[in-house]
């Protein structure tokens, strides 16, 4: 590596490392500040809590590092303008774009390794957080007990009330406890104090009374009052508090812990999904159109006819055989062509040359061998049509091929039977011969000899308006799973590509940055602060905006991503061929000429439109 490469990167490590860990604590410490209370008074181990905290950091450093990578540059190149180092470089004939060419590197290889976290890591730690956070909430609170109201100590079974509790000695004064526990009686049992305590493990809570009293009601005879006084009594109540147990398997997967590959395969069987629902959406509107207009209800078979020599299990859910869903779905099984496409391919094109690695058995990025068992099952049907449709091939041996030969001779000299055809159902009278009624379209007559495909469906005993209905209800439920499926596919799509628009911000954050810090050397500190707050209010309001339209089917997920990294890099790539103009020490180039470049804008952005803004005369 050469002096100036050196020389410029170790300008960029120190600011980089800083803004990384001040921006990672301080969103650290809000959502430290948000997860407190549901952490503190459970009685959770220590040990707990510090993993909760570790779990998070990674989701925090995923947001974090492109705002440190322009911070870095905004500070890194700031100084070497401010002290004239540029204009030294300048002045030695090193170009200014050979000065980005080391960060922009950097910033490259920084990318490469945040989408390997955000695939590898990132997917990884928030499904150990969202576990954690399960059994966390699963785990009841300490008990406490509140002055002057019942408490409830055991859910249904026992209360108490005290007039007095010292929190700091646990002693109770004027205790009344309500035991509901035994259906056959009513126990209340009072104290002139008591204290109490949990047991070991903290799941048993034990009262201990003094000077009091025990009375006691039969439901089966109210009329009888027992009373009972004591000097000393102590009453065990289990299950108060539980001890805290953490999950060891679980194997359900958001959209946010599955990795790239994971996501590619879930979004492929929801393309499938979609599909399907689609195609049984066109079909009820068919079936809707045709019922409307000829009376008759279309009924579609089951199982598909002996003559297709489909399998049972080759038939879809919808009744559809798999041999005709083949074509509509094989290209929608596969993934879209894209850079998750590419990067899940170099994963598997690597793993098949690792020296140890097997296609059938290698697990790379997510794709496990249960992924691979379910795409092998969903594709089974289309395999067995394709091969009963497929010719076999004679088997080497001279007899054993002389028989398949015989075999296919006798079975071409057979003679050929026809599929079986189905008869039409006789029509139902015009729609006309009906009554129209409010609300709902006329009901067609049924004669004694004359029942449409409706009335055979259905017995003879159903109205068009009913059938009406359940086709309405057939088009409801198609659109209801064709929404859910989209949105679905828009889900994933939306997280694979934010995993790969956050990697490339860091590269997008570089032509961004430097440019702004060559034009004002003498901003500083307000300068990498106000710029660098800006960029990432407008980034990341673009990215949740975006993220938002997208899942509801506004904005294309691409584009929902990308839209701010294509934004700022228009913007960049625009300051990047204006550089040539930076400013100097000696002639300004700090916060306040920003401001004026800024208002100066404005003003012939509203002079543009007929507005005309002057300065205000100096006061005299």
């Amino acid at each position: 590596m050469k002096i100036l490469n050196r020389y410029v990167l170790k300008e960029h490590l120190g600011p980089l490392a800083f803004s990384l860990t001040a921006l990672t604590s301080l969103l650290l410490l809000n959502y430290i500040a948000k997860q407190f209370g549901n952490l503190v008074g459970k009685g959770l181990p220590w040990s707990v809590i510090v993993e909760f905290f570790v779990l998070s950091i990674p989701f925090t450093v995923a947001m974090t590092l492109p705002m440190a990578v322009l911070v870095s540059v905004l500070y890194a190149f700031s100084r070497l303008a401010s002290e004239n180092e540029i204009t030294a470089l300048k002045a030695s004939g090193v170009s200014l774009v050979r000065v980005l060419v080391p960060v922009l590197w950097g910033a490259t290889m920084l990318a490469a390794l945040m989408v390997g976290f955000n695939d590898q890591i990132l997917p990884r730690a928030n499904h150990e957080l969202r576990v954690l956070q399960g059994d966390i909430a699963r785990k009841k609170p300490t008990f406490a007990l509140r002055e002057q109201v019942i408490n409830e100590v055991a859910s249904g079974k026992l209360y108490l009330r005290a007039n007095k509790v010292d929190q700091s000695s646990n002693i109770m004064r004027e205790v009344t406890i309500y035991d509901l526990g035994d259906p056959t009686r009513r126990r209340t049992i009072y104290a002139d104090s008591g204290t109490m305590r949990l047991m070991a493990g903290a799941s048993d809570l034990e009262l201990t009374l003094w000077s009091g009293e025990m009375r006691e009601v039969q439901r089966n005879d109210p009329a009888q009052l027992q009373r009972l006084f004591y000097t000393s009594d102590r009453i065990r109540v289990r299950g108060v508090g539980n001890s805290f147990e953490q999950s060891e398997h679980d194997d359900f997967k958001g959209d946010r812990e599955m990795s790239i590959c994971e996501m590619e395969q879930a979004f492929a069987s929801s393309r499938r999904d979609y599909e399907t629902s689609r195609r049984q959406l066109a079909d009820a509107l068919g079936g809707a159109a045709h019922l409307l207009a000829t009376g008759e209800r279309v009924v579609r078979p089951t199982s598909p006819p002996a003559s297709a020599h489909v399998p049972p299990s080759a038939s879809s859910p919808s009744g559809v055989p798999a041999a005709a869903t083949t074509t509509d779905t094989g290209a929608a099984a596969r993934p879209p062509f894209g850079v998750a496409r590419l990067y899940c391919g170099a994963l598997a094109w690597a793993a098949k040359r690792l020296p140890s690695g097997k296609a059938t058995t290698t697990t790379v990025a997510g794709l496990t061998s249960a992924g691979a068992s379910a795409a092998a099952a969903a594709l089974a049907p289309q395999a067995a049509v394709a091969q009963a449709a497929t010719p076999a091939r004679p088997v080497t041996g001279s007899g054993i091929r002389r028989g398949a030969d015989s075999t296919r001779k006798a079975a071409a000299a057979a003679p050929v039977r026809p599929p079986p055809r189905r008869m039409p159902a006789p029509l139902l009278p015009p729609p006309s011969a009906g009554v129209a009624t409010e609300g709902r379209p006329p009901a067609l007559p049924y004669g004694a000899g004359a029942r449409g495909t409706v009335g055979a469906a259905m017995g003879g005993t159903m109205d068009a308006s009913l059938a009406v209905n359940q086709v309405t209800a057939e088009l409801d439920a198609a659109r209801i799973r064709m929404q859910d499926t989209e949105q679905s596919m828009n889900g994933y799509d939306v997280e694979i590509q934010k995993k790969f628009a956050l990697a490339v911000a860091c590269i997008v954050f570089v032509l961004l940055g430097a440019p702004i810090a060559l034009r004002f050397p003498r901003g500083g500190v307000g300068l990498t602060i106000g710029v660098s707050l800006g960029v990432f209010a407008l980034y990341y309001v673009c990215l949740i905006a975006g993220e938002e339209l997208a899942n509801r089917g506004f904005m294309p997920p691409f584009w929902a991503m990308w839209a701010a990294n294509v934004l700022f890099t228009l913007i960049g790539l625009v300051l990047l061929a204006r550089m040539g103009r930076e400013g100097g020490t000696s002639r300004g180039g700090d916060t306040g000429e920003l401001v004026e470049q800024l208002r100066l804008f404005l003003k012939r952005q509203l002079r543009r439109v007929g507005l005309r803004v002057d300065r205000r005369a100096p006061a005299t």
